[in-house]
């Protein structure tokens, strides 16, 4: 949530930082701002949508050589023009834009106001303005510290002045942050795709790290001062990934890259045997025997991500496995001990509950492991162990192909960990691995079925509430499916076991009302039917998601959404790709802004 977007060069840094602001509305925000320097320091900000900006600054261009932008999801105060950033102290000459929160926002705030400081905003964003130009002696990286050593929280700032106009100065504590390096000119943003149409060479700033911009280069050093020598990484990412691609939403379009992000995930990391290598897995047989349980810890997808993962350990290492929302992991007392695998999954690795879970591990001298789709992110620096997605750029705020990437990360590592253990044998190891490499065919099979996702969503467009059934691992997607629907629809969704169904919510099943039955599992297939069956007997309407060959299915739904033939422990993978493009044509039959669906933010850097 939130983006951060700079520029130091030669061209007019307005058009490059709306620009870069653009490439950063995947992230979330309520409002947006940026502030040009040219001997003064203008600033132009509008509540809601980037073409409120661009309206204003058609009216009132900004010109100069030097600025910085900010896209605002709200924490402190509600979306307004006043709230929005940049934020600038009484006399303009400190500009700061700032992700994340400065959690003792309310003390520096009555510390201010006891000396006489007056707000323009309700914002903890702004104190740090008061506080930069309070802190100023003739050295802004010098004002930029102190400042940092006074503001509690996890967050990204960036300021500049016109005490020292040539100069940006950065500093990252917890959020994200890069530098882009180009040709005689400098960018900053929240995230690579910002800025990689003009530059493949970047500086990841890391945490309690302070950047200093100039057209010429950037300089790296702790906060405290001392200088880093920080290798530049180069970027191979096709910038056209970052395009629709003739989609016409970047949600449809990463869904219909899922076959090859399966392609990409496997790549190199496992045989037609099911021996599986995973690089940046440092630990051995050994640690692996001895494992007495998995915790896996997310939020959101990547939570639903990890009940399937839970089942998938359980079964496959024998072992405990529990998943936990990291928010409450984090508050729960957990009892973690160093025989067990701390599993992190965050698609971004910038989550903010997910980080602060993840550090629980040390903590109780366990290890832990990340599973994230950014290399060189927060979490991928904490881990012990990494397990790298390779989903590419993901736009849409509604994960898909993300989701799918961490998929079949738990399948590996289940395989890699089950071998070490004795508790997979070579031929359900082969035949788990044959049904990952057949699986990207798979998905192009229910992809090319997208015409009965769209009669489904006719039935459904106009509901009240929906309500998503399964059983075991049908039961995870059925999460997922509930969560895709109502995030980008705002369809009223339910999810829940098919059991228990007829412990209280059956009193909501009426006439009409929808109901989405998956039905992979053939060890619980019976009871699922069980479950259709007191759907129907209300006047519900029942759609299912079943196998090619099932054929008593059609006896008990409405309509069915075909999936190929495969090993049930591998369902879960191609079930939840109809669950997608329903949810995708229900918002698009309603009229919603599916790739930024209200309220809702890419990249969660707050807890």
């Amino acid at each position: 949530m939130c983006g951060i977007m700079g520029y130091a060069g030669p061209q007019e840094a307005a058009p490059i930082i709306m620009d870069g602001l653009k490439r950063l509305e995947y992230r979330g925000y309520d409002s947006a701002g940026i502030a040009i320097g040219n001997g003064t320091i203008k600033v132009t900000k509008a509540e809601g949508k980037i073409v409120n900006l661009e309206a204003l600054l058609e009216g009132e261009p900004s010109n100069g050589k030097i600025g910085i932008g900010h896209t605002r999801w709200a924490t402190h105060g509600p979306p307004s023009d006043a709230n929005a950033h940049p934020h600038a102290d009484p006399s303009g000459e400190f500009v700061v834009v700032h992700n994340g929160i400065i959690e003792n926002f309310q003390a520096i705030r009555d510390e201010l106001a006891a000396h006489g400081s007056e707000f323009a905003s309700d914002t903890d964003t702004e104190l740090l303005a008061h506080l930069v130009a309070r802190e100023y002696d003739g050295d802004l990286a010098d004002a930029v510290r102190r400042t940092v050593a006074l503001s509690e929280g996890a967050y990204a700032m960036v300021v500049m002045s016109t005490r020292e106009p040539e100069k940006i100065v950065a500093v990252r504590k917890i959020s994200p942050l890069v530098i882009g390096l180009g040709d005689g000119e400098t960018f900053l943003a929240s995230d690579i795709p910002a800025v990689l149409h003009h530059t493949r060479d970047f500086l990841i700033i890391e945490d309690d790290e302070m950047v200093i911009v100039t057209a010429e280069g950037a300089s790296v050093e702790t906060i405290a001062g001392d200088p880093i020598d920080r290798a530049v990484t180069h970027i191979d990412w096709d910038a056209e990934q970052a395009e629709k691609g003739g989609y016409e939403h970047f949600m449809l379009k990463e869904i219909y890259e899922q076959p090859d992000v399966i392609t990409e995930t496997l790549g190199g990391r496992i045989s037609e045997e099911g021996t599986v290598w995973l690089e940046d897995i440092e630990f051995d047989d050994a640690y692996i025997a001895g494992l007495d349980r998995v915790w896996i810890t997310a939020c959101g997808t990547a939570y639903h991500a990890g009940l399937i993962g839970q089942e998938i350990f359980r079964r496959v290492l024998r072992i405990p496995a529990n998943v936990e929302y990291a928010h409450e992991l984090r508050y729960a007392d957990p009892i973690i001990g160093p025989s067990e695998l701390l599993i992190a999954i965050s698609q971004s690795g910038e989550t903010a509950d997910t980080l602060a879970a993840a550090r629980i591990a040390p903590e109780h001298g366990s290890r832990m492991l990340a599973i994230t789709n950014v290399v060189g992110s927060t979490l991928s620096r904490y881990a012990d162990d990494i397990l790298y997605t390779r989903a590419g750029p993901e736009i849409s705020v509604a994960s898909t192909k993300a989701y799918m990437a961490m998929l079949i990360a738990q399948y590996l590592l289940a395989l890699r960990l089950g071998a070490a253990r004795g508790t997979v044998d070579r031929a359900r190891a082969q035949a788990v691995a044959h049904g990952l490499h057949l699986m990207p065919a798979a998905i192009e099979e229910v992809l090319r079925r997208e015409d009965q996702a769209v009669v489904a969503a006719e039935r459904i467009v106009d509901a009240e509430d929906v309500y998503f059934i399964g059983r075991g691992l049908d039961y995870a997607i059925a999460m997922e499916g509930s969560l895709k629907l109502k995030e980008i629809s705002y369809l009223h969704s339910e999810a829940m076991p098919a059991g228990e169904l007829k412990h209280g919510t059956l009193a909501l099943i009426t006439e009409g009302v929808p109901v989405v039955a998956i039905i992979t599992q053939r060890a619980v297939y019976s009871k699922t039917i069980s479950a259709i069956q007191e759907v129907k007997a209300r006047g519900g309407k029942v759609i299912a998601v079943a196998y090619d060959t099932d054929t008593e299915i059609e006896r008990h739904a409405d309509m069915v959404l075909r999936i190929p033939e495969m090993n049930d422990l591998l369902a879960p993978v191609a079930a939840v790709v109809p669950l997608q493009l329903l949810a995708y044509h229900v918002a698009r039959l309603r009229g919603h802004d599916i790739d930024q669906p209200r309220n809702l933010a890419k990249s969660v850097t707050v807890e």
